[in-house]
């Protein structure tokens, strides 16, 4: 069977990264591209590296337009994505890249985002540990409605959640700074983001707590304790009361590069935990992973290294004199990060093998 599919921003970044995989997928037909501002324009004058899908015009974004696809992925600015829900009600499987869907907690949104509230849907973070032994891909098999991740957001959850789940980590005091590339933060002109600005030099940004990504990394972490198990509907990874034992300082870094995370998370080690307890926890959750890779002892990636990869590199180390586990992860955070989970998920959802038109191999140099 090919599935027919419209792709909403697909003028931006996520979009963009999204039509890349996708022109790969042997059972896709790209059928319906839609913009905002650039709608009436050929896809290539805002997409030019996508060359097979050049045929392709970018249409108005709305609902008439995206109904009648089997598949719709929104790539839509945070608050834009909710107001096509009801009107998508026909379609059999609606993915979003944007905020709307992540949270379960209303009250975080109105903290973090603000406007009107949507109900959350399956997060697309397939190797997340949750609590009891199982992953969030059981929960994303047979989907209609997907919540891409955010990809801070993803990448702090998917380095720290094996040690949360096992118990090893203390989760009340992480740390945790990540070096990013400002494609994390749209297509949209910002004079912030402007070449002057951020050649030759590292930014700090949404410093002391205030990144819209930290409820989501606390959501995804609360799930993974052990205790958080039996709170779990069926279909999610779900807010509960645990979420108040994690406590996260998040610092995110501007840094000169166009894609890439580097997150450099640590946490406290948890009474009595063993060096090979430690390491075996990550181990344990990431071993028969194609996409989330544990690197051996004393090695950590680059960002290079994952350069449009859907992979997630790790490097663990256990410092005994902090008393605290550091965890160093590389994802592209157009594709791991946001767009290849977003596949990555799809494919889940549709029954297809998961590895369908992703790959773990990088670009170099």
């Amino acid at each position: 069977m090919t599935y027919s599919v419209a792709v909403s921003g697909a003028s931006g970044y996520a979009g963009g990264e999204i039509l890349r995989i996708l022109a790969a997928h042997p059972d896709v037909d790209i059928r319906t591209v839609t913009a905002h501002s650039n709608a009436g324009q050929p896809l290539l004058a805002t997409q030019p590296h996508l060359r097979s899908l050049a045929h392709l015009t970018l249409q108005e974004t709305t609902p008439e337009v995206l109904a009648g696809h089997d598949i719709v992925f929104l790539a839509l600015p945070h608050g834009q994505s909710g107001q096509y829900t009801d009107a998508l009600a026909d379609t059999a499987l609606v993915i979003d890249a944007g905020a709307d869907h992540r949270l379960a907690s209303e009250q975080d949104w109105d903290a973090f985002y603000g406007g009107d509230f949507h109900e959350p849907w399956t997060y697309a973070v397939p190797e997340l540990p949750i609590g009891g032994g199982t992953k969030q891909r059981e929960r994303l098999v047979g989907a209609s409605r997907i919540a891409a991740p955010g990809c801070n957001a993803s990448t702090v959850s998917l380095s720290l959640a094996p040690g949360v789940a096992a118990g090893v980590i203390d989760p009340s005091d992480i740390v945790t700074v990540l070096a990013v590339g400002p494609s994390g933060a749209g297509k949209s002109l910002k004079p912030n983001l402007l070449a002057s600005e951020i050649l030759g030099t590292a930014n700090p940004y949404a410093v002391s707590g205030t990144h819209r990504h930290i409820p989501e990394i606390r959501q995804a972490l609360a799930a993974a304790l052990p205790v958080a198990a039996a709170e779990h509907t069926p279909s999610d990874v779900t807010w509960t009361s645990t979420a108040d034992a994690i406590r996260i300082s998040f610092t995110p870094v501007l840094v000169p590069m166009a894609r890439g995370i580097l997150a450099t998370s640590t946490a406290p080690i948890a009474t009595d935990a063993t060096d090979a307890e430690i390491r075996g926890a990550w181990e344990f959750a990431y071993g028969d992973e194609t996409f989330v890779q544990l690197l051996p002892a004393g090695q950590f990636p680059r960002t290079a290294d994952v350069l449009g990869a859907n992979t997630a590199l790790m490097g663990l180390a256990i410092d005994r004199a902090a008393n605290r586990v550091v965890v160093v992860t590389a994802v592209d955070n157009l594709v791991k990060g946001t767009a290849g989970a977003a596949v990555q998920s799809m494919n889940l959802a549709l029954g297809l093998p998961e590895a369908t038109a992703l790959t773990v191999n990088g670009v170099a140099p």
